[in-house]
């Protein structure tokens, strides 16, 4: 595998209608995002005939996010928050609506903004779009939705999500914050279609990791790559037993654009790397070994640990979107190792791009 770079010129050569989106102005909000950040990239990578719209609150990292695109006639930067209304006076004809506080630590400290965020944000969106010739609107769920149940750690290839489950999540909890709003939010989106006749198309990304995250961004993998980026041991606040589903951000955004371009309206799409079902613990041990340290076990104080999800298995069935004609290829070791040398390049001050 090359690089970061090469994985986002790979993406925007995939072999996907693109002649959907000749001429069309493309919104995408939580642009700043790992994930929104990464669709900006590759979008703006596609020599297509399209304008986008890339929106999110903080207009300094938006700057320094995205600086090789500040000549391009295509690129315009919008400073929005999607807990208010949108008030542009621009037709968007198509919306990626992928801001949302996914972490931790927002969780844990701000959890009225969350829900807030989760089911305005679609709302206000919606409402934009359905008086500015939205063609359709493709929302960046979640996988926590499915909440509790699937695999088990002793079967971790046993039952795995599909589209059509939908596990327990306590509601009467500040971690449910945002899985709760992200199922509210799914379902103001297929309201929207039922009695408004909008397009929207649903995704459902497993965890992410990628590069560009911030400082104060505490989701596991960003710890992990942190630490060994500044020569330390892995820090762990848990004993890591915790299965997931992993993917890499690049896959996550080519699955996006499949989705977009290629989705059944009404329908939402399991996005994972069904190779990258790895438990945290094996993935500090993968990142610890990229950068020649080890793995250190210290517990969360009492605010930190209630912004952690508690349930300890999840892994997703891609069935549904690989039938879209999207897939993997690539170790999840290869994809971290050159994600590590990516950002101990950046760190440098060298041209990561």
């Amino acid at each position: 595998m090359g690089s970061y770079r090469d994985d986002i010129l790979a993406a925007a050569s995939e072999g996907l209608p693109w002649e959907q989106l000749e001429g069309k102005n493309i919104l995408v909000t939580g642009a700043t995002g790992l994930i929104g950040g990464c669709l900006v990239e590759v979008l703006m990578a596609h020599e297509g005939n399209y304008q986008i719209y890339a929106a999110g609150r903080n207009e300094i990292r938006a700057r320094e996010r995205f600086a090789p695109f500040a000549n391009d006639r295509r690129f315009h930067f919008l400073c929005y928050d999607v807990s208010e209304p949108l008030l542009a006076g621009q037709d968007f004809h198509f919306i990626v609506h992928a801001a949302s506080g996914a972490s931790p630590s927002v969780f844990a400290s701000q959890p009225v903004e969350v829900v807030k965020a989760n089911i305005l944000g679609v709302a206000n969106l919606m409402d934009y779009g359905q008086s500015h010739n939205m063609r359709r609107m493709l929302y960046v769920s979640t996988g926590e939705i499915y909440g509790e149940g699937g695999a088990t750690l002793d079967t971790p290839d046993g039952k795995a999500f599909v589209e059509s489950d939908s596990g327990y999540v306590n509601c009467a909890t500040q971690r449910a914050c945002y899985p709760s709003s992200k199922r509210a939010a799914e379902t103001l989106c297929i309201a929207y279609g039922a009695e408004y006749g909008a397009d929207v198309v649903i995704a459902r990304p497993c965890h992410v990791y990628g590069p560009n995250f911030t400082e104060s961004d505490n989701r596991v993998y960003a710890q992990f790559l942190r630490n060994i980026l500044r020569g330390e041991d892995i820090v762990m606040k848990s004993d890591g037993s915790q299965y997931r589903s992993w993917c890499y951000v690049v896959d996550c955004v080519r699955a996006l654009l499949y989705i977009l371009l290629k989705g059944e309206s009404g329908e939402a799409y399991n996005i994972a790397d069904e190779t990258s079902n790895v438990s945290i613990r094996e993935l500090a041990e993968t990142i610890a070994n990229i950068g020649g340290r080890k793995v250190v076990i210290r517990k969360p104080d009492n605010q930190e640990a209630s912004g952690y999800n508690v349930v300890t298995k999840s892994i997703f069935s891609t069935a549904k979107l690989q039938r879209l004609g999207w897939n993997v290829s690539g170790s999840m070791g290869e994809k971290l190792s050159h994600l590590a040398s990516w950002l101990n390049l950046a760190q440098r001050g060298g041209d990561a791009q």
